[in-house]
């Protein structure tokens, strides 16, 4: 497959790299950032987030590996392009493939974090010779133990809030709606703590959140982790809610080659929060 790579002329603010532009076999524009040399690493962002949400990692870690971070699919820059494709982890999962694929990279070093360790999940799982190790951080997805008669779905109160959040959203009402969303997924008063540039990373994605809640999570079973062949790393932060670390306690007994690292003092954004110990425990996992 032949890519066919070329840089914007899209200004931003601040220290972020301008992104190149790759075109998959589907006919999609990913953009995305890279640093460094070595062994290809690639990171796939959660909710709210783009390849800015990856800086800290890219900086420091590019001095070991080469360092990508694309935007998935209607996430900034390209978030008013809302009739390229689906929306759906499924599409993105597609996506981060052909994004291998298209740089000619695999096999790669692959990190996830919360609805990007999702579709980082399901991507080793059904593209298993493009991966050559998994990071799962705060894995999103419910969990579906052997013993549940009933199919798993995340929990009634977590559905009403983000209904709520994305009634809010609709109406425009986008530090209202973030507020509810981002305190629930990490802690509260962390919207209102949170830097600037997170808060300006968020807003400019924060049309994504009502799409995303019409396309639920599927939910890790210990026959899908048994997919899973390659090494694999479960990052999860010492302050994160109790369904993040409940994932990585069950995917930790259900993948068979897992080790495990928790972020002291972190909540769910633990890369950003202490990207020091996230860094050294990628690096030690994936050298």
């Amino acid at each position: 497959m032949n890519a066919r790579t070329h840089h914007t002329t899209l200004a931003l603010a601040g220290a972020f790299p301008m992104p190149s532009f790759v075109t998959t076999a589907s006919s999609l524009s990913v953009p995305y950032v890279e640093a460094g040399q070595g062994e290809p690493m690639v990171f796939v962002h959660g909710s709210l987030c783009d390849y800015r949400y990856w800086t800290p990692q890219l900086s420091a870690l590019g001095e070991h590996f080469h360092c990508l971070a694309p935007s998935l699919g209607h996430y900034w820059p390209e978030a008013d392009a809302y009739g390229r494709a689906e929306f759906s982890w499924e599409a993105h999962v597609a996506e981060v493939a052909e994004f291998i694929v298209a740089l000619d990279l695999a096999p790669v070093h692959l990190v996830g974090h919360s609805r990007g360790g999702c579709v980082a999940f399901h991507l080793a799982r059904e593209f298993p010779r493009l991966v050559k190790t998994l990071t799962l951080a705060d894995p999103g997805g419910p969990l579906q133990s052997p013993s549940d008669r009933a199919p798993a779905t995340m929990p009634a109160a977590t559905n009403a809030l983000r209904t709520r959040v994305a009634e809010l959203i609709d109406q425009g009402e986008f530090d209202a709606g973030l507020t509810m969303f981002v305190d629930s997924v990490s802690m509260p008063g962390f919207w209102s703590k949170s830097t600037d540039s997170f808060r300006r990373m968020a807003l400019d994605n924060a049309l994504t959140l009502p799409k995303q809640f019409l396309d639920p999570l599927p939910p890790y079973t210990p026959e899908s982790a048994r997919d899973i062949k390659c090494r694999t790393l479960l990052i999860d932060g010492q302050k994160s809610p109790r369904m993040f670390r409940n994932n990585v306690d069950r995917l930790e007994q259900w993948i068979e080659f897992a080790a495990r690292e928790t972020i002291t003092g972190a909540s769910h954004g633990m890369n950003v929060a202490n990207p020091g110990a996230f860094n050294r425990a990628l690096k030690a996992f994936a050298s």
